[in-house]
């Protein structure tokens, strides 16, 4: 097992350091014929990207140590190593990150940033090998099952190694008393499974349900555990899911219809990973494929797309939480993430958690030279698209008895504040202002302008000014980039006040932001940025 880094990944300086939760990352400034796209074309060229003519090898720690430079470059991720030196001009975080992976085991630092990233996808034509396993770290030689199912360019991943060889978890697990467990009933029309967390939970928003060709999968997240139970059930049931939750005592209900009214003996098969209970970060993430069912028009360059949930599942994300869309574009995988928002800033009628649960609402800014935005404004009405289930550290905790709520956004960083504002306007009795400063290149560019401009007529607790970095002649509000004076003015501390400042926007202003922040005197408890 090669030794990981103990340096922060990304560096504190990093492009990639802060991201927003809404869109896709910060990207450093790419030479021209370096995008996504362009990526994809190289490796369809034919060019030969490991310098191994086609040929895949076992390597060593001692010849992976060699390559770690810029003009020759190998990395390992998960057992696999890549020559990663053609990509590096390609890379959006920039070389230098890359080069923190150099010569080396890059799992973990990988996994710090990239997690939901399908690298195998990206990087299948730079494959060299795998890492070979010394023969004392070995186990036992997989099954041939096994080695066939995870068969991966025709090469099977390396035997595992010794328990005692791996590194050890980053948190200890939960005590045994702490794990969550479960239990079922039936009636002669419906299965019901209850799931006891053994903690308080919020009234929805922590599990996720999908149930798909027979199988029923149960996801509940707690904090930074996930708990999960999966069956391939014995019988048919209906494509309906009924959510009770109960979140003083900690209890989930599941209400299943049977298609038929016959005694169940049992749920069914157990499959992969039923009953565990492990960090959300080590489980793989989940996708369900949804259907595109609208598309309205924001500004010149955003639209607001609506995606329908399959029957069989039931899924809320939680305020403050993003999902990633996944799609095939030139036989590439491509993935990043979004924050869901709702249909509008002004609902003319509450939204039923029934409707929550079952569609989402996906601002959708079109980058012409991007590769999954232009992909899903192409798609038609009825298409679908791959949709994960919820991430994101934001917890509504951080509202509880807030008297004061700032939010700073730019650009696309808005779409985390969306339903914050809502929420916090609703929802929290001891809130006396929310104010937003909007940032943005011009006035065309301001999402739901209209918008935001009526709910700070109709609410005398929410406030938002508007700063353009080109505003047109007859401009009238504020103008050029954040800085101290401007926030000077903006964060008001009263005595006796709660603060929240929240801040989303690309990684210079989200840092440059934040250290404004800080030079008014607020702490890291009073401050969140949102994280993609």
């Amino acid at each position: 097992m090669l030794n990981v880094p103990s340096q922060s990944f990304p560096a504190v300086g990093s492009q990639q350091r802060v991201a927003p939760s809404g869109q896709s990352r910060n990207k450093v400034a790419l030479k021209p014929g370096h995008s996504m796209m362009d990526w994809i074309r190289v490796t369809k060229s034919g060019r030969d990207m490991t310098g191994l003519r086609g040929r895949l090898i076992d390597v060593t720690e001692e010849e992976l140590k060699k390559h770690n430079t810029k003009t020759d470059c190998w990395t390992c991720i998960r057992g696999m190593v890549y020559n990663v030196t053609a990509y590096m001009d390609f890379h959006p975080g920039g070389e230098d990150e890359l080069m923190r992976a150099a010569g080396i085991d890059g799992t973990e630092l990988f996994d710090q940033v990239h997690r939901w990233v399908n690298y195998e996808s990206m990087l299948k034509e730079c494959l060299v090998g795998r890492m070979a396993t010394r023969v004392s770290t070995v186990i036992k030689a997989q099954s041939i099952k096994e080695r066939e199912k995870a068969q991966l360019n025709g090469l099977a991943p390396p035997p595992p190694p010794s328990p005692a060889l791996l590194e050890p978890p980053a948190a200890p697990p939960p005590p045994k008393d702490a794990r969550p467990r479960y239990d079922w009933f039936q009636t002669d029309t419906t299965v019901n499974i209850v799931v006891y967390t053994k903690r308080k939970i919020p009234a929805s928003g922590c599990a996720v349900v999908d149930l798909r060709d027979g199988a029923l999968r149960i996801e509940v997240v707690l904090g930074k555990l996930s708990y999960l139970l999966h069956w391939r059930l014995v019988q048919e049931v209906e494509e309906r899911i009924g959510i009770h939750t109960a979140s003083a005592v900690g209890k989930i209900q599941l209400v299943l219809w049977k298609k038929a009214k016959a005694k169940w003996s049992e749920l069914g098969d157990q499959l992969d990973t039923h009953n565990t209970f492990e960090r959300s970060k080590d489980r793989a993430i989940y996708y369900r494929q949804c259907v595109l069912v609208s598309k309205t028009d924001v500004t010149h360059d955003t639209k607001l797309i609506c995606l329908q949930l399959p029957a069989g599942t039931h899924m809320h994300v939680p305020v403050g939480r993003h999902v990633y869309l996944r799609a095939s574009v030139q036989d590439s995988e491509v993935v990043k993430p979004y924050t869901p928002v709702e249909h509008t800033l002004l609902p003319e009628s509450p939204t039923t958690e029934e409707d929550e649960a079952s569609m989402l609402f996906i601002m959708l800014k079109v980058y012409p030279n991007g590769v999954l935005s232009p992909h899903i404004d192409r798609l038609n009405i009825g298409d679908s698209l791959s949709v994960s289930s919820p991430e994101g550290p934001f917890t509504l905790r951080l509202l509880r008895d807030i008297t004061h709520l700032y939010l700073l956004a730019a650009g696309t960083g808005f779409t985390p504040m969306a339903r914050l504002i809502h929420t916090a306007q609703a929802d929290v009795p001891t809130l006396r202002k929310t104010r937003l400063i909007f940032f943005n290149r011009q006035e065309r560019d301001i999402l739901w302008h209209s918008q935001l401009d009526q709910l700070a007529s109709k609410d005398d607790r929410f406030e938002v000014d508007y700063v353009l970095s080109e505003p047109s002649e007859s401009w009238t509000g504020w103008r050029g980039r954040v800085e101290v004076s401007m926030l000077t003015d903006f964060l008001v501390r009263p005595e006796g006040s709660k603060c929240l400042v929240c801040v989303c926007g690309p990684i210079a202003f989200t840092e440059l932001s934040v250290g404004l922040v800080k030079d008014q005197g607020f702490i890291d408890e009073e401050i969140h940025a949102f994280q993609g």
